[in-house]
């Protein structure tokens, strides 16, 4: 039996002394030791007394007294004990009830004993009468109110009357039956014990069941009404008083099994609350049938051997057809009420599945279908006359039709899925106006349940949730702008085609210039008209298997099925597809264009090839834009190389890694030397000697260029400063950008360099490249006249490098002209004789008053050539290395200075 619930209060105190918590463990052990031998050794020590008294060595009266007393206090102590522990652990008294009164009987059962021993002989059969009467309206009581299958008030008045119409009818029988009829109180206590005892009897099998406990007590309870009735005949019939122990035994033995049955309840556990039986199995044979037929073999019995029936028989004999009659009308209002019920019921049934969203149908073992909700002509437009009849599988879509047959035979075959869920299947169904709906069915095997012996399938339409899918899946894997894909989309194919083996493809990224000099000159709204332009050529120009997407802002990317060659010809029609013009209202736009190609089969992964894709591209970018490069092993090194740059750049000059080295000017007549050049050099522990052609794209990104230049102008004037000290005059050109020529203070700044190192202002010669697309060439024309207000001089670097380059010689105020190397290197004939073109460039020169020097001479031949074409300066390998300030003033040693 389980503990009682409110000892488990004590226990943390407990457990927080271990020696008091092991002793309150053995005190609890030996307190149930002590209970259990004395719930065992009370009924053996009383079947002793009452042998006792059989053999006269005790009184007979005070043995079944004693013995029935002992008994029965031991068992109505246990009892006390669940009834308190069942009222603790229920909320009202209910549960504590039955075992009250099978605990008062007990108590009564103990009374009646013992007042058979005090009462006067003539007395006894009275009393014995009376402890009949109360001990048996008390089992009653406690058999009834015990948790079991009589829960509710009806249910209990059936059951007594089931038992009291056989009772009346074992009472007829008993009384028409002997030949010689008992005492008076001996047949009361006969007929009372028979009309009482298939009460119990019925109650006791109906709770064996439920609760096994409860049989026990009700078997106990049986066999002590059986021997209180006993004793009552034997002392009205004047039986001998020995004879009185013998039948005690039932006495004693009804009080342990009782005992026996409250020792094994759970007094945690609550009783039933579940609604009455059903009645249906309580209307036919045998409870109906065995108190008429016992009744009428009774009556032939006394027909034949007597032939007549007394007033008392008669009486009883009748008193056989109301209780009949009474079980019967409770039998109709129970099923009245359960009938009532189910009612209720399938109504509520009838009205859920008719409101529900999903059709539900019965599907036989033929696949046929046996029945359909409501919801199928509401939703589905399906009448009964179409789909009665018709198998399942034959509403669904022919390319659906195998799979639907598939699961059904495998949940007729018992194949379930392994979590034991209805299975799944997701087929279309064509409904009643010829449209196939999305649907998904649940089908669950029912064949169990014989009032549906079937499948039953539910139906639910999902062709709005499977649009909504759709729907979503566009959004999630389209641009939302162009109608292309976006960068998910273009991931996933990128993984599917890398997972098709031996296939081979290319990954173009390509990157639209100038999309934000149109979103600030004429708005996001003409920018993003021009980018869905651009999106539509991309879709035009790729192949049907390809796919075009947007990876966001002005980046784009196509997939492609083609091999190396076939993905390069794409991009070369891609890219002269996107630089074309773009006619726009009120404006004709232009876009430059990189694009980048790898292979789908390199890198580790789609990561890996979008990135080597992104490397070719940039590298397109570098090389001038408008042109398709090819990813190769090269170009990590030189990503690497460029990292490495940015991140070694800045804080070269803090920390003195920048270096000038300079390059002497001769005049080509005496090969004297006029001034010399200084040109940058980053000397770096880590990346070695950086020169200018690598270091200013890096420095121009981090916008460092302002900042090497002033290094430079300020380094360059300082050593001019020192070799003023020199006889021999010399000049030195510094180069610089567009973007420090049109900074705002940039002459102030030159003035002040040149202030700070105490240099003339005719002796600094600036160098700036031809301007080109992108630079304000007015303000460049402006600062260079302010420069020559100063006094400095300036230079135009590579001429001839341009596109128009003969245009910028009357824009730019400058001093000198570099012609650029190639039109002096590609001058030159078998004879050795230059172009006429280098001629007219020196004479163009001549004419605007611009003093030529040739650059990049870097033969005897080249000097010769620069010469004979009117060139009187130049520079070059051929005439001088760049070289550190020490080597160049050791090289100036060797000229002999002007004043000798």
């Amino acid at each position: 039996m389980l503990a009682d619930p409110s000892c488990t209060t004590s226990e943390p105190p407990l457990r927080r002394h271990p020696a008091m918590f092991v002793a309150h463990i053995a005190d609890g052990r030996a307190r149930r030791l002590v209970v259990r031998v004395t719930e065992t050794g009370a009924p053996l020590l009383a079947v002793g007394i009452l042998f006792a008294g059989h053999l006269g060595a005790l009184p007979p009266y005070a043995a079944v007294a004693v013995a029935v007393g002992a008994v029965a206090a031991v068992a109505a102590a246990r009892l006390v004990r669940l009834a308190i522990r069942l009222h603790r652990g229920s909320t009202g008294f209910g549960p504590c009830r039955g075992a009250g009164f099978l605990g008062f009987g007990l108590v009564a059962s103990a009374l009646s004993s013992f007042a058979l021993f005090l009462a006067p002989p003539d007395a006894r059969s009275t009393v014995a009468l009376g402890g009949l009467l109360l001990t048996l309206a008390l089992y009653l009581l406690g058999m009834m109110l015990l948790p079991g299958r009589a829960s509710t008030v009806p249910v209990r008045l059936r059951r007594g009357f089931d038992g009291l119409s056989l009772g009346v009818s074992l009472a007829f029988s008993a009384w028409v039956i002997p030949p010689h009829p008992l005492p008076t109180l001996a047949m009361v206590a006969a007929l009372l014990a028979t009309a009482a005892l298939p009460t119990i009897t019925i109650t006791t099998l109906r709770a064996y069941e439920h609760r096994r406990s409860a049989a026990l007590c009700g078997t106990g309870a049986g066999l002590a009404v059986f021997g209180h009735s006993l004793v009552a005949v034997l002392i009205d019939y004047g039986a001998p008083a020995t004879a009185l122990p013998l039948v005690a035994i039932s006495l004693v033995a009804g009080p342990a099994l009782i005992a026996a049955g409250a020792r094994r309840a759970n007094p945690v556990a609550q009783p039933s609350t579940g609604p009455s039986e059903p009645q249906t199995n309580l209307t036919a044979y045998p409870l109906l049938t065995i108190p008429a037929i016992v009744a009428t073999l009774s009556a032939l019995w006394r027909l034949s051997t007597v032939g007549t029936f007394d007033s008392t028989q008669i009486l009883l004999g009748l008193a056989v057809i109301p209780t009949l009659v009474v079980r019967e009308v409770l039998v109709m209002l129970d099923i009245r009420r359960y009938a009532k019920k189910l009612a209720t019921q399938e109504a509520h049934f009838r009205s859920l599945v008719s409101g529900a969203s999903d059709l539900t149908m019965i599907v036989g073992e033929d696949l046929l279908i046996r029945w359909q909700s409501q919801t199928a002509a509401r939703i589905f437009g399906l009448s009964d006359a179409e789909v009665l009849g018709r198998a399942f599988p034959d509403l669904m879509h022919p390319d659906d039709a195998a799979d639907v047959t598939r699961v059904l035979t495998d949940v007729l075959a018992g194949r379930q899925v392994p979590t034991g869920r209805p299975q799944l299947v997701t087929a279309r169904l064509l409904d009643g106006h010829g449209a196939w709906r999305d649907t998904e069915s649940t089908i669950s095997d029912q064949r169990a349940v014989p009032e549906v012996a079937a499948l039953v399938v539910h139906v639910r339409d999902v062709s709005e949730r499977q649009l909504l899918e759709r729907k979503l899946n566009e959004l999630a894997f389209t641009d939302e702008l162009t109608g292309l894909a976006n960068r998910r989309e273009l991931m996933r194919t990128i993984v599917t085609q890398r997972g098709v083996k031996g296939h081979t493809g290319a990954l173009l990224v390509i990157d639209l210039h100038g999309m934000s000099g149109i979103n600030d000159a004429h708005g996001r709204q003409m920018g993003d008209a021009v980018l869905a332009e651009a999106g539509r050529r991309l879709k035009s120009g790729a192949g049907a298997d390809d796919l075009v997407a947007r990876l966001g802002g002005d980046e784009f990317a196509v997939v492609t099925v083609d091999r190396p060659v076939l993905a390069y010809a794409m991009g070369t029609r891609l890219l002269t597809a996107l630089t074309e013009p773009y006619p726009m209202p009120g404006a004709m736009l232009h876009l430059g264009t990189s694009i980048g190609l790898a292979d789908l089969s390199g890198g580790d992964g789609v990561d890996d090839v979008l990135r080597r894709a992104d490397l070719a591209r940039l590298r397109a970018r570098q090389l001038g834009r408008n042109r398709v490069e090819w990813y190769d092993d090269q170009l990590e090194e030189q990503f690497t190389r460029r990292l490495d740059l940015e991140r070694e750049l800045p804080g070269a000059v803090q920390r003195g890694e920048l270096d000038l080295v300079y390059q002497p000017v001769l005049d080509l007549d005496d090969e004297q030397p006029v001034g010399t050049e200084a040109l940058l050099r980053w000397r770096n522990p880590a990346l070695g000697t950086v020169l200018p052609a690598e270091l200013l794209p890096v420095a121009e990104d981090l916008m460092l260029v302002e900042e090497l230049g002033r290094w430079v102008l300020d380094t360059a004037c300082r050593q001019l400063a020192a070799w003023s000290q020199r006889p021999r005059r010399l000049w030195m050109s510094v180069n610089i950008s567009s973007r420090e020529l049109t900074a705002p203070d940039f002459v102030r700044w030159v003035s002040t360099s040149l202030a700070e190192h105490r240099v003339e202002p005719d002796r600094l010669v600036l160098e700036i490249a031809e301007p080109r697309g992108g630079v304000d060439v007015p303000a460049v024309v402006t600062q260079l006249a302010g420069l020559r207000a100063l006094g400095v001089r300036t230079a135009l670097d590579d001429f001839g490098s341009g596109q128009a380059s003969l245009a910028q010689l009357r824009r730019l105020p400058v001093d000198f002209l570099k012609v650029d190397r190639t039109l002096v290197t590609e001058g030159g004939n078998r004879q050795g004789e230059s172009k006429p073109f280098i001629d007219v460039l020196v004479s163009l020169g001549k004419r605007f008053g611009l003093e030529i020097i040739a650059e990049g001479l870097e033969s005897p031949v080249q000097v010769e050539q620069a010469r004979r074409a009117g060139c009187r300066l130049g520079q070059g390998y051929a005439l001088s290395r760049p070289a550190p300030a020490e080597r160049v003033e050791a090289y100036l040693e060797e000229f002999p200075s002007p004043s000798r």
